[in-house]
């Protein structure tokens, strides 16, 4: 058996030198808890605006309130620290104003679907041309650990000494339903395939949701834990058709063992493609409304 070939730190950070990675990170050293999943995300976007040459003064990360609205300070892009979930409206916004940009909203659970929930169906059934990265950790981090949205039935937190009652809402499912063209889900566990996903998501011509699982290591020490996780995740089946949308909600569905990959995958306008065309005909409209004035105009009698 050939023994490993050990690793060197200094030759560790010349390769990535090399890469042409650190051209995104800012000089801002991330501080999210040691062991955070965050880290994991951060590098997956990093390496997959590399892979697409995508220029960092190019890209614009949108964040709302959470441990994940620190995001945009760890990247040498443009960026918007916004309200607590109001990340998709002013990305939707950046993406209106300037179409040529890449634009990346991140938010983790309570930003998403609390507060910020009720944005979300219009960003997915307008088909806004941007990218989603909502890192789930099924817990209020930034706020000392209170329940979340997605928390689990039973889990015990600040706020539920003698237990959640409630059942946790199924992201995913929401996200098919309300139109998304583009919803995969990744984990932070598994680097490179989370690496994988967002770059398709990049990728997509259209409203990209990535859900990303990810462990809260300070506050969360028995349910989403990545002891449990690399446990219970999977890869979606070989077979798996992402143009189907029924079999995109049985995977979704399934929340005792989640899946990873892309679940659904869909072309359809985006509403960037939709406001152009509605101001072709706008100006359409105008032409004929002129030349039809200029007519009435030279055949009324003096």
């Amino acid at each position: 058996m050939i023994p490993e070939q050990p690793v060197y730190l200094e030759d560790k950070v010349d390769e990535i030198r090399q890469s042409g990675r650190l051209a995104y990170r800012s000089t801002a050293l991330p501080t999210w808890c040691p062991g955070c999943g965050y880290y994991s995300m951060t590098e997956g976007l990093v390496n997959a605006l590399t892979e697409l040459r995508i220029k960092g003064e190019d890209t614009v990360i949108v964040s709302g309130i959470g441990c994940a609205s620190r995001f945009p300070f760890f990247m040498d892009t443009y960026g918007f620290h916004t309200l607590h979930g109001r990340a998709l409206p002013v990305a939707t916004g950046v993406k209106v104003a300037n179409d040529k940009l890449t634009v990346v909203a991140v938010g983790g659970d309570g930003d998403g679907f609390a507060i910020g929930c009720g944005h979300i169906p219009h960003a997915a059934r307008r088909n806004v041309n941007i990218t989603y990265l909502l890192f789930d950790n099924g817990i209020y981090g930034l706020t000392k650990g209170q329940v979340s949205p997605t928390s689990a039935t039973g889990f015990i937190t600040p706020t539920s000494p003698f237990q959640n009652r409630d059942a946790p809402l199924n992201p995913l499912l929401m996200l098919l339903s309300y139109g998304a063209s583009w919803v995969g889900q990744a984990y932070a566990g598994w680097p490179h395939h989370l690496t994988q996903l967002i770059r398709q998501a990049l990728e997509h011509p259209g409203f990209s949701y990535l859900h990303v699982l990810s462990p809260c290591v300070t506050f969360d020490k028995t349910d989403r834990t990545y002891q449990n996780l690399d446990l219970a995740v999977r890869e979606l089946d070989a077979d798996h058709d992402s143009s189907d949308m029924a079999a995109a909600m049985r995977a979704a569905a399934d929340t005792n063992t989640p899946t990873l990959g892309l679940y659904y995958a869909e072309k359809r306008e985006t509403l960037g493609q939709a406001l152009d065309l509605i101001a072709a005909r706008a100006a359409g409209a105008q032409r004929i409304k002129r030349a039809t004035t200029r007519h009435r105009q030279r055949k009324t009698p003096a």
